[in-house]
């Protein structure tokens, strides 16, 4: 943690200079930006008669995350674009990111380290093509050059990125540096989308803007094994995307509607064969043995609505095909997220952000049967589940900017029933994190 919190001070302290040098965004041909986010996340000891080896540790438990990126951009042509992203991530979640489908932290990810370490999450190239409408300005920000567009216009984007850049936005719930932490209400809980243990992928997708509608598709690798560091290359296994956005005016408030569907081909197994496997063999269900070339689709409705200029309504509806095993994100075949975004103006605080959400996550009847045979997942497995409950999830945060560069959050969360098990638990979820950007 001191470690962590050296960088942190040293970003703040050096950095500051650099970006009042880049403030001027007049020079459109680059954009650079820096970002350090410290996350520190703690649950006390709760009711466990048992556990498994992907259990959440039922002992009084904290972990901590810190990661810095830097998000440099040029200009090389017309509307074309290069990012890369390089970044330091160290730290670790949970009981090792485990124990929970709608998993408390978006700054975990499924690889932990007690050292820092360096990745290259993002390299990717984004042309944009005019085709009309009236003229609107791009501000200078993370991974995006100042400059011009017509309202109307195409864009490509292609190389490695996470999929939910593009796929399953929403202005209130979906960046754990700054809203809502939990898994299941900053993605769509049932979105299994392609990625590596760090949520990164290679692909390339399409976006299509006119008049009050955008439509999206993308085609993205796999990893070769689910839920490992390694993609496949070539689209040898894959994820097919489409998404439909819809732009409106409820009572002279804007709100936006996206539906989404996808498909994941690969080889991964089917909960049945598994179990039925274990009951011939007298072994646990194991799903390494029963995979072969299959496909899982799913769907996820995603809306958000502002009711006035302080207050923001969201909610996410997803499901998948629940009859073979999560390939990339987490255990969770059907999920539905509320919540409510209030900015502090009625208390002198325009500034702040308070925001609360509710989830409701759901396994199909064949993935409970593999859990109740001692079947283990990505993310869970209690080694039995005999008491199977929907996991309810609550989270409240609040945001709140210390001057320009720097904010600060606390966040907490209550887990019913964490991974679906009604023996275990509930958990009560405390986090704080500071985040700079340059």
């Amino acid at each position: 943690m001191a470690r962590a919190w050296s960088l942190a001070i040293a970003l703040a302290c050096g950095l500051a200079p650099v970006q009042a040098a880049l403030a001027d965004d007049t020079a459109s041909t680059w954009s650079l930006h820096v970002q350090a986010t410290f996350a520190d996340v703690y649950h006390p000891a709760f009711r466990s008669p048992y556990r498994g080896a992907n259990s959440l540790d039922p002992g009084s438990r904290g972990n901590e995350t810190f990661d810095a990126t830097l998000f440099a951009g040029t200009r090389v042509w017309e509307g074309g674009e290069i990012y890369a992203n390089p970044e330091i991530d160290q730290g670790f979640g949970l009981s090792n990111t485990l124990g929970v489908a709608g998993f408390p932290s978006g700054e975990d990810y499924k690889v932990g380290s007690a050292a820092p370490y360096f990745r290259l999450h993002r390299l990717f190239f984004r042309q944009t093509i005019d085709l009309g409408g009236e003229t609107e300005r791009v501000d200078d920000d993370a991974n995006q050059i100042a400059g011009r567009r017509t309202h109307d216009h195409v864009t490509i984007t292609a190389g490695k990125m996470s999929v939910t850049d593009i796929f399953d936005a929403n202005q209130y719930a979906h960046d754990p540096k700054g809203d809502f932490l939990n898994w299941a209400v900053i993605d769509s809980g049932a979105y299994d989308y392609a990625a590596d243990a760090w949520g990164y992928s290679y692909g390339i997708a399409g976006e299509w803007t006119q008049d009050s509608w955008t439509f999206r598709a993308g085609w993205f690798d796999l990893s070769r094994v689910p839920n490992t560091t390694a993609l496949v290359r070539g689209f040898g296994q894959y994820e097919l995307v489409v998404e439909a956005e819809e732009r409106h005016s409820l009572y002279g408030e804007p709100g936006k509607v996206k539906l989404l569907g996808y498909f994941n081909r690969g080889r991964m197994g089917s909960y049945n064969d598994a179990v039925a496997l274990a009951l011939a063999t007298g072994a646990p269900p194991d799903m390494s043995l029963v995979r072969h070339p299959a496909t899982r689709p799913g769907v996820a409705l995603n809306a958000e609505q502002q009711i006035d200029e302080t207050l923001g309504a969201f909610a996410r509806l997803s499901w998948n095909d629940g009859s073979k095993e999560a390939y990339e994100f987490t255990e969770i075949n059907r999920s539905l997220a509320i919540g409510l975004s209030l900015k502090g103006a009625a208390w002198g605080r325009p500034n702040d952000t308070v925001g609360i959400a509710g989830v409701v996550n759901e396994l199909s009847d064949a993935a409970r049967r593999y859990f109740a045979a001692g079947g283990m997942g990505i993310l869970i497995g209690d080694g039995r589940l005999p008491h199977y409950g929907s996991e309810d999830i609550a989270e409240l945060y609040y945001s709140a900017p210390v001057n320009d560069w720097l904010s600060a959050g606390a966040d907490c969360q209550f887990i019913k029933n964490p991974a679906y098990n009604r023996d275990r638990g509930p958990v009560s979820i405390f986090g704080m994190r500071l985040h700079v950007f340059f």
